[in-house]
């Protein structure tokens, strides 16, 4: 008898944790790559800031060349007028690179929150 019942116990039913191991690690995983990345288009986005402010110290340095060539009161306003249309020009494209740097974060952090993995496009 005690037989029968010690052979009950030992077919019970062992709890499975292999589901929640494979899908912990998976949501690992989908972490790992949303963190990757993130953390590529922040490499990415800094990149091009620092190749902005480069630009700038040039522009920079060319208005004041520029200036210190200028013979007249009136080639001076020309030449600072030149800089200052660039200057907006690149002010305007800083704005929407900014906007896409922002939109590119927002769009890899709503793919895993919506459904668990950050999928390249």
């Amino acid at each position: 008898m005690r037989e029968k019942h010690a052979a009950k116990k030992s077919s019970a039913v062992e709890p499975d944790f292999s589901i929640a191991t494979r899908f912990g690690q998976q949501q690992a995983e989908a972490f790992l790559a949303m963190q990757r990345e993130l953390y590529a288009l922040a490499e990415e986005a800094n990149r091009n800031w620092l190749s902005r402010a480069e630009l700038e110290r040039k522009l920079a340095a060319e208005l004041v060349t520029s200036l210190t060539g200028a013979k007249t009161p009136a080639d001076a306003a020309d030449v600072y007028q030149e800089w200052m249309t660039r200057r907006m020009k690149l002010l305007a494209e800083d704005g929407q690179k900014l906007f896409d740097d922002g939109q590119k974060f927002v769009a890899a952090a709503t793919r895993f929150l919506s459904n668990g993995a950050a999928v390249s496009n």
